[in-house]
């Protein structure tokens, strides 16, 4: 894997329609970082994951992403927001991680099934590729779609919240695979809620409230302060509240 690139944002700002979801945002993700995004519901988080991606155009402000293209920037997005009645299985699911590297209309490279096989059994679903999705539950649909991202193989991920609603033991799986892709000097920014799983998993935080509150080494980010001016700043502007951020 090629090593990636900071991605830097300079005075970022996004809409929502017409509401603002994020505003003035400028920092850095250094190459192989590992950085929690929380805040309240609402605070620009997906929003912000989307703009990275390439999938939000900004209202002003700029992303410099060194250069990688978009295709090389995996995103998670929530599950929540996903159509699993569609008549599709697992493995075809998985298989649309290698679309980078065939194109859309392209034919199936060779080996592929076999990459989707070897995913799948690397989430812990061995014999699973002909499964339709709509008949897995929340812990193993997660566990489908963190073997996309291994067939696509990007040095910069993007997961939006990807431990929620699922089981403990899928959540520690996902977990050690978060920590594996970070060992390998992928670039890494996560939407979390759980703050004890922030502190344990992510050097690194950035508390959005629309605006960054805090970006930096997570201790530093998560203090009792920080929190209080993210609610009071999401309150203000009319965002829904969550108290674990």
């Amino acid at each position: 894997m090629t090593p990636p690139p900071a991605i830097c944002v300079a005075g970022l700002s996004c809409r929502f329609g017409t509401a603002r979801a994020v505003e003035g945002l400028t920092g850095r993700f250094a190459p192989g970082s590992l950085t929690a995004v929380v805040g309240p519901n609402g605070a620009g988080k997906t929003t912000l994951l989307r703009s990275l991606a390439g999938l939000h155009p900004g209202h002003a402000g700029h992303i410099d992403r060194g250069g990688l293209a978009a295709r090389r920037i995996a995103l998670l997005p929530q599950a929540s927001t996903l159509d699993r009645s569609f008549p599709v299985t697992a493995g075809e699911v998985v298989a649309l991680g290698g679309w980078g590297e065939m194109g859309v209309f392209a034919a199936a490279p060779a080996g592929l099934a076999g990459r989707v096989e070897a995913a799948l059994a690397q989430v812990g679903l061995a014999g699973f590729a002909g499964r339709g999705i709509g008949a897995l539950s929340a812990g193993q649909f997660q566990r489908v779609m963190f073997a996309r991202l291994i067939l696509q193989d990007a040095p910069v991920l993007l997961l939006d919240e990807p431990t929620a609603a699922v089981d403990a033991r899928t959540e520690a799986d996902l977990v050690a695979l978060i920590r594996a892709w970070h060992a390998e000097g992928r670039t890494i920014i996560v939407v979390l809620h759980d703050l004890d799983l922030v502190r344990a998993l992510c050097p690194d935080t950035l508390l959005l409230a629309g605006e960054a509150v805090a970006w930096g080494p997570t201790e530093q980010v998560l203090t009792a302060g920080n929190r209080l001016r993210a609610r009071l700043l999401a309150e203000a502007h009319g965002a829904p509240q969550r108290r674990a951020a």
